[in-house]
């Protein structure tokens, strides 16, 4: 039993990343087209939470209309084999209407929901036009944070309006704090997880003193190690993201996917990673109408442009001939990582959980996560989860409708069933 989790609420949340996906994938033949469908089959496979954007500050603070609000793919081919940006079809739907129903679906399959925000890092990318990504950025940087905190605040209102505020299990202000545009205006003298401390104390704050029975929570890109003095002190609750990289973040250097394009190695790219016929990076890139959408999603080009072009057996074929070497660093990490987000939510005296993980940012079509290696490193994170005393865990960010992790039933079922039972 965890002394820390919140009353009324499961001792274990096994969650699944439904992310913006919910919202942005529900044209036809799309994950999300029904949404009922998508919640049963979750909670066949063994979850009993999601964790979603609620696109707060577009629905409660940006003074947009969202009563038809248009979604679609980032433009042309452009993203179309990469993970999470992978649209199909475009789509129009009332948001604020979609998100009641989504929490009357939740509601009705007895699932808990982890509402966070993605809106300063890829959300307003799927949009038809700039306003929302504009109107977020309109909000001065030391402000962001509070403008979402109260804009969560809202929700939480709008749905204790309806009879669901007991389907919200937490609200993160954002997802990764530390990774996107809430970083902007900082000194950059210590590391943004410790520079970002005041803005999130005073963002949180916020939202406690009009909900304080519902759990608060930072969430951070990675579990921050050297920077942990810079947890807020007033979190009701913790949300890390233990991606461990090491075999990928070898892959990463070597192809130069989060340099500058002109740094890209496309000579030896095309002989080893690249399928036949992809055009060189500096030919691939959105329609200028669209280009807008690249500053709103943050991921740089040379990793899109691989990612979109990439045979997935050769990429796959490097990690597994690479994993070797960082194996038992890798393995270190995840353990490490976990035990030191355990021990400072116990300092705090508040639940945590890990609400993406496990190995890293890999294509929409590789299956190096969902293989044999990645299956067992989601079965050791899970138990290690689950031993520390985590409120709440996922089987692996893959493991979600708009990724082929969720055919894998046998792993899902196996690992939500060892969590929750702990």
């Amino acid at each position: 039993m965890n002394d820390a989790t919140p009353g009324d609420l499961p001792e274990r949340l096994s969650m699944t990343l439904w992310d913006f996906s919910w919202y942005v994938r529900t044209g036809p033949g799309e994950p999300f087209e029904d949404l009922d469908a998508a919640f049963a089959r979750a909670v066949e496979l063994g979850y009993n939470a999601v964790r979603i954007c609620a696109m707060p500050f577009l629905i409660f603070r940006s003074g947009i209309d969202t009563s038809a609000l248009r979604l679609e793919p980032l433009g042309g081919e452009y993203g179309a084999r990469v993970r999470w940006y992978d649209v199909r079809e475009p789509t129009v739907i009332d948001a604020k209407a979609h998100l009641l129903a989504f929490f009357q679906a939740a509601d009705r399959h007895g699932v808990k929901v982890i509402a966070s925000s993605w809106e300063y890092q890829q959300s307003p990318a799927f949009a038809d036009g700039p306003a929302w990504y504009e109107a977020l950025h309109a909000v001065a940087p030391e402000d962001r944070i509070t403008v979402l905190a109260q804009a969560q605040a809202d929700l939480v209102d709008y749905l204790g309006e309806h009879g669901l505020a007991h389907v919200i299990a937490c609200v993160e202000p954002h997802n990764e704090v530390q990774i996107g545009h809430l970083t902007a205006g900082l000194p950059g003298v210590e590391d943004a997880v410790v520079e970002l401390r005041d803005r999130l104390e005073r963002g949180i704050a916020a939202f406690l003193a009009r909900h304080p029975e519902v759990p608060c929570a930072p969430n951070y890109g990675g579990v921050p190690v050297a920077s942990m003095r810079g947890l807020p002190r007033n979190a009701t609750a913790l949300g890390f993201h233990p991606y461990v990289y090491g075999v990928l973040d070898d892959l990463i250097a070597e192809f130069g996917l989060r340099r500058p394009v002109a740094e890209f190695p496309q000579e030896d790219a095309a002989a080893r990673l690249l399928r036949e016929g992809a055009p060189d990076l500096k030919d691939w890139a959105l329609p200028e109408a669209n280009g807008w959408k690249l500053k709103a999603s943050i991921m740089q080009p040379a990793e899109i442009y691989v990612h979109d072009w990439c045979d997935p057996a050769a990429f796959d074929r490097y990690l597994y001939d690479h994993y070797g070497e960082h194996r038992i660093a890798m393995a270190n990490r995840l353990r490490d990582w976990i035990d030191a987000a355990a021990d400072h939510a116990k300092r705090l005296g508040v639940p945590f959980y890990f609400g993406e993980g496990w190995v890293g940012y890999t294509p929409r079509d590789g299956r190096f996560e969902e293989g044999p290696v990645g299956a067992g490193i989601c079965r050791d994170a899970v138990a290690h989860s689950a031993r520390v005393g985590a409120w709440g865990t996922i089987v692996c960010s893959n493991a979600a409708p708009q990724h082929a992790m969720w055919e894998d039933e046998a792993l899902q079922r196996e690992c939500n069933a060892a969590f929750r039972k702990g």
